[in-house]
């Protein structure tokens, strides 16, 4: 079964990484470029995991997370953030949020598979 991975953030460049990472794996990455757009599509496409930047404009990643959390149906899908800031006030604001992980940016492909990894059974796609 094909895992679905939203990425919200403002950075076309950084939803791109994202995709790029995740390219070689069984699973299809939805794209917003806010918070608002965010919540929007995990509503919409009820996705198994969302990387989330903190800093974007519309919705913050906080407040999207925020507003996650009050929703039923979308309440328990697991969440890493996506940070410019890794000193450890932000690191234990970020985890009293209810986040499973977060992983600073700049960041490396390999860096943001181990996350998912951690969380979610990422399989290679079957060799065509």
């Amino acid at each position: 079964m094909s895992l679905k991975i939203l990425s919200v953030d403002d950075s076309k460049t950084i939803r791109m990484i994202v995709g790029r990472s995740l390219k070689n794996y069984d699973c299809t990455v939805c794209e917003a470029a806010n918070g608002e757009e965010g919540l929007a599509a995990a509503a919409k496409e009820l996705p198994d995991l969302i990387i989330l930047d903190i800093t974007m404009p519309v919705m913050d990643g906080v407040t999207m997370l925020t507003k996650l959390r009050q929703e039923p149906g979308l309440q328990a899908i697991p969440v890493v953030m996506l940070t410019a800031e890794s000193g450890t006030a932000n690191v234990a604001h970020i985890a009293a949020l209810g986040v499973q992980d977060y992983l600073v940016k700049p960041f490396k492909d390999e860096q943001l598979i181990e996350k998912i990894s951690r969380l979610l059974p990422l399989a290679l796609k079957a060799a065509a």
